[in-house]
């Protein structure tokens, strides 16, 4: 419906087809950007730099939110420095980060690290705290050791919340992108849509944000459907 809305009013010609360029425009451009090896090119870098940068703010995140869920007086050290920090949007850093790390992988990695960083650890923290205590004193009376609970009941417990944190960082680090690509890049795709909006070619434009939306889903239905086999016992 959507498709054919945007096909009629290009064709009746109410918009500029310059600046509005048809569906079928928009699908040549995606075409030829893969087809021409640009495409593929963009996306390995964007990817590189998603998974690096969404791996280190989820692995960091995780292990913090473990420490301040779990030790209170860890929790009143980090947790209000955390929540000060945390509405920060990570767009708001890139003039400082081009100031700390000019146009290197490492101020993009930075961004999106920032971004997922405080999904994951506000996840994790509350997952871990809202932990029924009833679940902790049954498996002290069962003759599980405390040092263990963690592992056996406290993070398995958890781990529906950690997840939708993890899930929801995974649509952070793709939109981070996007600001750190624009910021400076010399590849990528959101580093492309700007270098064809420059020139004019919205076609091409719409290319990249189409395939940019494409590959944001799928990272999106493959995360829930880890997720499901992971902690099938919370469908």
């Amino acid at each position: 419906m959507l498709l054919a809305l945007w096909q009629g009013v290009c064709s009746l010609g109410v918009v500029n087809p310059v600046l509005f360029p048809s569906p079928w425009v928009v699908l040549t451009a995606l075409t030829d950007y893969v087809a021409k090896g640009d495409g593929i090119a963009d996306l390995a870098a964007s990817l590189g730099r998603v998974g690096i940068g969404y791996l280190a703010g989820a692995g960091v995140g995780l292990v913090t939110g473990l420490y301040t869920g779990t030790r209170p007086v860890v929790s009143g050290l980090l947790s209000p420095a955390f929540q000060l920090l945390r509405p920060i949007p990570p767009i708001a850093f890139v003039p400082v980060v081009i100031v700390w790390f000019g146009l290197t992988e490492w101020g993009k990695w930075f961004l999106i690290f920032w971004g997922v960083f405080f999904a994951v650890w506000m996840a994790t923290h509350m997952g871990v705290q809202r932990v029924n205590e009833n679940l902790v004193r049954a498996a002290l009376s069962l003759g599980e050791r405390p040092h263990r609970l963690l592992w056996s009941v406290q993070l398995p417990a958890a781990a529906p919340t950690i997840l939708v944190g993890l899930r929801t960082a995974v649509s952070i680090a793709f939109y981070t992108l996007v600001a750190a690509e624009l910021a400076g890049a010399y590849a990528g795709i959101a580093y492309r849509m700007e270098l064809t909006q420059q020139n004019m070619q919205i076609g091409h434009t719409l290319a990249g944000l189409v395939l940019l939306g494409v590959v944001s889903a799928l990272a999106d239905r493959l995360f829930t459907w880890g997720s499901r086999q992971l902690v099938h016992w919370s469908s």
